[in-house]
């Protein structure tokens, strides 16, 4: 019987700007979770049939790997490791934070030990700068200092539809840009999550998609989408409340607090493809 570790991704964020409007400003992202996922098996004593290649982690989940193992004192038993991922790499829907999170999981799963979060943040501090896929839930999260500021719950919900633009973005790249972008723009970020937290607070997702266009609006500034303005312009047309944006990746799409139905799915599935992309459909957040 394998052991399994499950982690859920994202669609970028409702929100990604500084915590607050400052000289120095940290990183706060509410990362907006997907009912996609990395998916991490470990099967004991088992090894790869002969001629075939043994399944290996990626480098940052090996790297989890080992840490998780040098906390505890252990060692790996014999077996295989193998896994699964809904996500794709490097557009920003957290692929690489999931895969490490499964890793983990599956590791606390066989050592049959307790799921420690101070481990998990420990270790996702020593690799990257992580979105909150580690919680079942909303939060405003410092992604650098790997620290959650405010648990949101899980109140809040969206049928999204969405657009992955050709490409990656390397966020640590890109990372010296925001901060100036965040110094600069500093007041308007800080009204708009202060705007986003009060539509978590009194249940609101209409008044959380408005905030999520305008965080969306002020990544166009920095990191720009192509189909932005396309997008856009169309919203009210196609019933959507709001647009979210995967900001330091490449996915951008529709926020609906309704299913939409399949004459608007057909209509935007159409739009999106004289765009020339795909029209992909998911479930996102919680409610």
């Amino acid at each position: 019987m394998p052991a399994s570790g499950v982690c859920h991704g994202t669609l970028g964020e409702l929100y990604q700007g500084p915590l607050r409007a400052g000289p120095a400003p940290d990183i706060a992202v509410v990362s907006f979770p997907v009912e996609r996922h990395s998916r991490v098996y470990f099967t004991p004593g088992t090894r790869a049939a002969d001629g075939r290649e043994p399944h290996r982690l990626g480098e940052k989940a090996a790297t989890a790997a080992r840490l998780f193992l040098e906390h505890y004192g252990l060692r790996m038993p014999p077996g295989e490791w193998s896994g699964h991922s809904d996500l794709p790499v490097g557009v920003g829907m957290a692929s690489s934070t999931a895969d490490i999170v499964a890793t983990l999981r599956c590791l606390f799963r066989l050592f049959s030990l307790n799921d420690d979060m101070d481990v998990t943040l420990g270790v996702l501090a020593a690799i990257e700068r992580s979105d909150s896929v580690f919680l079942d839930e909303f939060a405003l999260h410092l992604s650098g200092r790997h620290r959650v500021v405010r648990r949101l719950g899980t109140g809040i919900g969206f049928h999204t539809a969405f657009v992955t633009e050709p490409g990656t973005v390397d966020t640590a790249a890109v990372t010296p840009r925001l901060l100036d972008h965040y110094r600069r723009r500093g007041e308007e970020y800080e009204r708009c999550l202060a705007d986003l937290l009060k539509g978590f607070d009194s249940g609101d997702p209409a008044a959380v998609a408005r905030a999520a266009s305008v965080s969306a609006a002020l990544s166009q500034e920095v990191l720009p989408k192509t189909t932005y303005e396309g997008l856009l312009a169309r919203r009210e047309e196609f019933g959507a409340e709001g647009v979210f944006v995967a900001h330091t990746g490449c996915v951008i799409g529709y926020l609906f607090t309704h299913r939409p139905d399949s004459a608007t799915r057909a209509d935007l599935s159409a739009y999106v493809r004289s765009l020339g992309h795909q029209c992909s459909f998911a479930q996102g957040g919680y409610g």
